[in-house]
């Protein structure tokens, strides 16, 4: 295992405009702290904007800090792999209608893609991972090489609620098993990129229906939660039943989720739940410590569990930013009379569950090797 990149390896971030492209460039280049391993190199956008400076092109910037003044000057270029040469791997914010084909591009060309967007998810030599949760899973990227016969790969984040349930989820099967579950979310108006929902439609109202996500939050978690094959060619999905139902509600950031669970073991209580989840510890798989990734640090939790006597939390206003952003929250563990247990969690959906998601897999597959500078 790495503590340290051998040197400064250079990254692009393909769809750099979006919300989720300006979260990378936040991450990527904080003022006065940019990331140690990763240096920003090469943006990428839509053919109307490359050649225009980033700065110009970004006018609607998002986010609470300024856009660094370096990263406003830079050229942006065209989104494909000849444009993108003097990087050791890129970061994708682009839209579903375009990712899947420009990533495969991408990878074929021998540059590792590590992808915010749906295309690739469910492919099955395509890692899928939440560092917190499956960073074994990573292994799957040499039957990609194999078959691709090429050093470059894709490895894919989740959906944004996706990636907050199963770090709950994780925990509670480890623990006593998982038969099944059911979810709602409240999801942050950040989800839907910018302009995003109408201010007529949110405001003063909740939405009922996401496209697509209620789908993602029923297959997602079973891939995630699955075992990675002996000859690393797959994953045996967990066998779980989901049953989800997605809501936009008016919330800037922080997706908020209702969990029931059925779980295999009989006779748990409520108080052993609590303890499982405020014990919740990142995974030290044999190939890397997570906990050596240099945006977590040693002393991360992946997991804040709010004791009973906290009834009203979490919040997204309080709780989004635990961890910088990277750690899952949850509360409001009872019993359920349904199913078995019932309760609360909340995940930064642009940080944890996008470009954040994303750059921990980038470290993560540095730390085991599996890229290094060109």
């Amino acid at each position: 295992m790495t503590t340290t990149a051998p040197r400064s390896l250079r990254v692009g971030v393909l769809g750099c405009t979006g919300m989720v492209g300006q979260r990378f460039v936040q991450l990527l280049c904080r003022p006065g702290q940019p990331h140690p391993w990763f240096v920003l190199t090469g943006l990428g956008a839509s053919e109307r904007s490359a050649g225009l400076q980033y700065g110009a092109a970004s006018r609607h910037w998002t986010l609470p800090t300024p856009c660094p003044a370096h990263v406003a000057a830079m050229t942006m270029r065209p989104c494909d792999p000849a444009s993108f040469t003097d990087c050791d791997l890129v970061f994708s914010a682009l839209d579903s209608s375009i990712a899947g084909t420009v990533e495969s591009a991408f990878a074929a060309a021998g540059i590792p893609v590590f992808s915010n967007s749906k295309n690739h998810r469910m492919d099955e030599n395509v890692p899928l991972v939440v560092p917190l949760v499956n960073p074994e899973h990573l292994h799957l990227v040499a039957a990609q090489q194999r078959e691709g016969k090429s050093k470059g790969f894709i490895v894919c984040n989740p959906n944004c609620s996706s990636t907050g349930l199963v770090v709950v989820l994780r925990a509670l099967d480890a623990a006593f098993g998982l038969e099944s579950f059911i979810v709602t979310t409240m999801q942050a108006v950040s989800g839907a990129g910018y302009p995003g929902v109408s201010s007529l439609d949110i405001l003063d109202n909740v939405i009922p229906y996401i496209s697509g996500e209620e789908d993602k939050l029923e297959t997602e978690p079973s891939k995630i939660l699955g075992t990675l094959k002996p000859d690393h060619s797959g994953i045996h999905p967990l066998p779980i039943k989901a049953s989800a139902m997605c809501n936009r509600v008016a919330v800037i950031d922080g997706h908020t989720e209702c969990l029931s669970v059925r779980i295999r073991q009989r006779d748990v209580t409520s108080a052993q739940v609590q303890a499982v989840l405020e014990n919740c510890a990142l995974p030290r798989p044999s190939t890397c410590s997570v906990a050596h990734l240099p945006t977590l640090g040693e002393n991360f939790k992946p997991l804040v569990a709010f004791p009973e006597t906290q009834h009203d939390r979490p919040q997204p206003r309080l709780d989004r930013d635990l961890g910088g952003g990277f750690t899952v929250s949850v509360g409001r563990v009872r019993p359920c009379p349904i199913l078995d247990f019932k309760m609360v969690l909340l995940s930064h959906n642009t940080i944890i569950g996008a470009a954040g998601g994303a750059l921990l897999n980038a470290e993560l597959a540095v730390a085991m090797n599996l890229i290094s500078a060109q």
